[in-house]
């Protein structure tokens, strides 16, 4: 999973199409990568690193800072979903994943339209 996560921060990091999503980001993405690994390893059924760390997940409401429309969630899907591949999720896994990270990140929008 940490390799996932890794692969994802990278690419926003690095590939210039996910510029806008790397600005809403702090200029050190250390804790944000820890969050996305604690949180997705007990999404996934693991431990509850994040839930230990720092209470129930409320999603939505704290990522509602940050402007997140139509663009931001699709480019954020594109972003992990290029990131499964790099670490060769296998298929029936990645194409899960894609279908419950869809349903969330769309979830998460709170700009109407955009």
């Amino acid at each position: 999973m940490r390799g996932l996560v890794d692969a994802f921060y990278d690419l926003m990091d690095l590939e210039p199409q996910y510029a806008h999503l790397r600005a809403l980001h702090p200029t050190d993405l250390d804790g944000s990568r820890d969050k996305l690994f604690w949180f997705l390893c007990g999404w996934l059924g693991g431990p509850d690193h994040y839930i230990e760390r720092f209470g129930h997940p409320r999603l939505r409401a704290r990522h509602l800072p940050f402007p997140i429309g139509i663009r931001e969630r699709d480019d954020w899907l594109a972003c992990m979903g290029e990131a499964m591949v790099a670490v060769a999720v296998p298929d029936p896994l990645r194409v899960r994943l894609a279908e419950s990270f869809a349903g969330t990140a769309d979830w998460m929008r709170n700009r109407a339209g955009a």
